[in-house]
């Protein structure tokens, strides 16, 4: 266990954890709503510190960050644990388990260093922090964010962006680019799908844009839920609003966890979203989860240029020269060689 950070005593018994927007108030023996962080006497601590339940080797597209070293692979890691209870989560074994197995928390002991040297040793240039929220590790990915940016080793967070703006500017500093999900552009869909809301995702999207981070976000358009024009559009301008050269990554829903009574994402709803996405100022907009479509590709927004030729999560071909358009010569929004 380790001492959390962002937290105040609230009351004789209880204290007030800073870390995600929900603000949990704590009682003695008691776990916020994570399910991975106790109050022990008036200390909350991280039961997840070091704990880790997934990590692999993964091509950064399928964080998916296609504008932050396209083609580089990134050392995934997660612990159990999320700071949401999204009824579609396609991670629930990870994310859920300590609500669904008693508050057990379980996965192998790792430190940062020894994260940072496994990175290394596979020659990644990043570490993601993934597969649940890593808000609810935030500890432990400081710590190893730290470390491996002092290897030169980038990064990532893969993020539901529910995090307080205390908690975004404590890693902004060692972040080097961070998807977070707009799972919707409604407070009922954040409140009947989440268990959450809308507001702090977009002050999120806003306090990491500012703070220098490289973003890109993700939608995972849900047939019936968050598909409608109206909505799609309020994501889109909410974007271009922050920056026009933000990607946004539209998602085809596959049925999963509570969610098995709602169909597919017709193919036809992503090229709509696309659509709104472009004809509302972004300059990016990719179409995720129908690999070899060729609408995950990178175009030059000036000339229209083929830059990244992708299939899925894998690159075909890069004509980008230190983030030029091989044509125009155009310089990309993003991170590149």
């Amino acid at each position: 266990m380790q001492e959390a950070v962002l937290y105040e005593q609230y009351n004789a018994d209880t204290i007030r954890c800073g870390l995600c927007a929900h603000r949990c108030v704590i009682r003695n023996r008691h776990r916020g709503l994570c399910g991975v962080r106790e109050n022990r006497d008036g200390k909350l601590v991280s039961l997840v510190y070091g704990t880790i339940i997934a990590e692999h080797v993964d091509p950064v597209e399928k964080k998916p960050l296609f504008h932050y070293l396209p083609g580089s692979t990134t050392f995934s890691i997660g612990t159990v644990g999320c700071n949401f209870h999204c009824t579609h989560c396609q991670n629930a074994d990870i994310s859920q388990f300590p609500q669904e197995h008693g508050g057990s928390i379980v996965g192998q002991k790792r430190t940062p260093q020894e994260i940072v040297d496994q990175a290394r040793a596979h020659g990644c240039a990043s570490i993601a922090y993934t597969y649940n929220e890593p808000t609810v590790f935030m500890e432990f990915a400081h710590d190893t964010a730290k470390q491996a940016a002092q290897h030169g080793i980038g990064n990532i967070f893969v993020s539901n962006g529910y995090m307080t703006r205390e908690a975004a500017e404590y890693i902004a500093p060692y972040l080097d680019a961070i998807n977070i999900d707009i799972k919707g552009f409604s407070q009922s869909f954040y409140k009947d799908v989440c268990k959450a809301s809308l507001e702090p995702v977009l002050d999120t999207v806003r306090t990491m844009h500012e703070a220098g981070v490289w973003v890109e976000v993700t939608t995972l358009i849900i047939p019936g839920h968050n598909d409608s024009d109206q909505e799609l559009e309020r994501i889109a301008d909410f974007i271009v609003s922050v920056d026009p050269h933000i990607p946004w990554h539209v998602t085809r829903f596959h049925p999963t966890y509570l969610m098995t009574d709602v169909p597919p994402t017709p193919i036809t709803t992503l090229r709509k979203a696309r659509q709104i996405g472009l004809s509302r100022g972004l300059a990016h907009v990719y179409e995720g989860n129908i690999p070899g479509t060729g609408d995950e590709n990178t175009y030059c927004p000036d000339c229209g240029a083929l830059c990244v030729e992708r299939y899925g999560f894998g690159i075909r071909t890069n004509e980008l020269v230190h983030g030029r358009c091989p044509q125009c010569h155009a310089r990309l929004h993003g991170i590149f060689v």
